[in-house]
């Protein structure tokens, strides 16, 4: 019979709080990384490429950067719980009305936003020109969008002329359409 060795190293029996830390610790970790991996990129610098998307509008029809070329293009990013997006609402579809016959289109897309919620803006504010949910944020990230309202005036070429962090003004927007437009 063999008599067990009482100097052995004994298991340690883990705390419950110790384990709980560990636990937090690791979805803290997995979270870093994937906030690393997912959260948006820099925004594009005046003179370079934007990127290109499509989605499909809540009218149905397509919006697709690649597809305007020869246009100047506006993309306005925005969301319902915004409030200076509800502020700058009706200066962008004024603005749109004045331009649309000029080679200008408009798109807005909704960020971090319920895809009803975001119908339900444009309906309110009646915005005419295409409108869609960017579900999963991927535009937004590809923009480099971290906050709303964010709105990008891209020239006939697809280089960023202006990008406006905040709400922008009826006079901001109409001067850097001018500006596109003339190059």
């Amino acid at each position: 019979m063999q008599i067990p060795d009482t100097n052995l190293p004994q298991p340690r029996r883990r705390s419950p709080v110790g384990t709980a830390a560990a636990a937090v610790g690791l979805v803290v970790v997995l979270l870093l990384g994937y906030s690393l991996l997912t959260g948006p990129s820099s925004a594009p610098l005046p003179g370079s490429e934007v990127p290109s998307f499509q989605l499909t509008a809540f009218d149905g029809t397509a919006m697709a950067l690649n597809g305007q070329p020869g246009q100047v293009v506006v993309v306005n990013f925005f969301a319902s719980w915004c409030s200076p997006c509800r502020e700058e609402a009706g200066d962008l579809e004024a603005i749109w009305q004045d331009y649309r016959e000029r080679d200008v289109q408009f798109y807005a897309i909704a960020y971090k936003d319920a895809t009803s919620k975001a119908r339900a803006f444009v309906d309110e504010f009646g915005i005419t020109f295409p409108s869609s949910a960017d579900t999963g944020n991927r535009i937004a990230r590809a923009y480099g969008v971290t906050g709303v309202p964010e709105t990008f005036v891209i020239d006939r070429q697809g280089l960023l002329v202006r990008h406006f962090l905040g709400s922008v003004s009826s006079g901001e927007l109409a001067q850097a359409l001018e500006e596109a437009l003339t190059r």
